[in-house]
């Protein structure tokens, strides 16, 4: 059973930060508080302020005093990247969280909600991905130091509310799509990349599209938009000790995803999957059983979400790359 409480509340002038708020997710944060008439939203660039610097940290939040925190902050990317970049996936991503979780706490900051992924669950857990499998057995080792990064997040917004009262949450979005997505084809997630390639395919008249892996993995998308509108009902209206999946509970093959891709962008060619390339986890799908039972629901169609997106980024020739 869901513990359900009704206590916090963020009124229109509270001061909100908004961590990450030039990326994907901190930018639909951004637009679903702005579209609510919230006017009191601070944002700091990387190079105004370095997330990884504990000091300059601890500084923003004694001089900003936010009273509500979104931790969208964070080094992502694919496959490739994940596997590629180890270290840096792992270190920056510890730091991030640790530093604005303990300065949140040190400034009496009301409520913060964490942003994790849905590759903090074991690689081979049962379908569809429940909560409580969290640390049941081994991560998909193409990513392990993200998940690592996000695990650690997770368990720290949990153990600052048992030690400190503080009213921390998580939440775990599943794949995610939309406005300001990364489209650069050495780091970008599957939706994306699939997406440039199509377009550029049909605009360069190739005969044929390149995917990595078999196609049978099965993976789930969410439109950011739509992860913006959950994370603004659970800030206002979930205060409890419990975690949540936020995703569609619906999934799609890569090659049902390239097909569906190559439709919208009107690509005639063939598709050639390089099975040499690795496929990763080969099933994530969300239990988000949790989220429906406080009455949220996804509401864009994946075709549809991808129709939207294609219509706003192939005039600009992918320059959000």
């Amino acid at each position: 059973m869901v513990d359900i409480k009704y206590m916090t509340f963020m009124n229109k002038t509270d001061k909100i930060y908004i961590a990450g708020h030039r990326g994907m997710v901190g930018s639909s944060i951004v637009r679903k508080l702005e579209s609510e008439g919230y006017t009191n939203l601070v944002f700091r660039t990387s190079s105004e302020l370095d997330l990884r610097e504990q000091k300059a940290v601890q500084e923003f939040f004694a001089s900003e005093k936010p009273k509500f925190v979104f931790l969208a902050a964070a080094k992502v990317g694919g496959i490739l990247a994940n596997n590629v970049y180890r270290a840096d996936f792992l270190y920056d991503n510890l730091m991030i969280e640790a530093n604005i979780i303990h300065a949140a706490y040190q400034n009496k900051v009301e409520k913060l909600l964490f942003l994790g992924s849905s590759c903090i669950y074991p690689k081979m857990a049962p379908q569809p991905l429940k909560e409580e499998y969290l640390l049941t057995d081994k991560l998909e080792y193409t990513n392990e130091p993200y998940a690592i990064a996000k695990i650690a997040g997770i368990k720290l917004c949990e153990n600052y509310r048992k030690q400190y009262g503080c009213n921390f949450i998580s939440a775990m979005p599943t794949n995610l799509y939309g406005p300001n997505d990364n489209y650069d084809l050495n780091n970008s997630h599957v939706l994306p990349a699939l997406l440039r390639k199509f377009h550029t395919a049909k605009e360069e008249e190739v005969d044929s599209v390149e995917i990595w892996g078999s196609g049978s993995p099965k993976r789930e998308f969410l439109h950011v938009d739509d992860l913006a509108d959950a994370c603004f009902v659970l800030m206002q209206e979930y205060d409890g000790e419990d975690w949540f999946n936020i995703g569609t509970g619906e999934d799609i093959s890569i090659k049902d995803l390239a097909l569906t891709i190559k439709e919208v962008v009107g690509y005639k060619g063939e598709l050639k999957f390089d099975s040499s390339k690795p496929d990763g986890t080969p099933r994530k799908l969300m239990d988000v059983s949790k989220l429906h039972g406080i009455g949220w629901q996804h509401n864009i169609d994946l075709k549809e979400g991808i129709q939207k997106v294609y219509e706003e980024v192939k005039n600009m020739n992918f320059e959000l790359a």
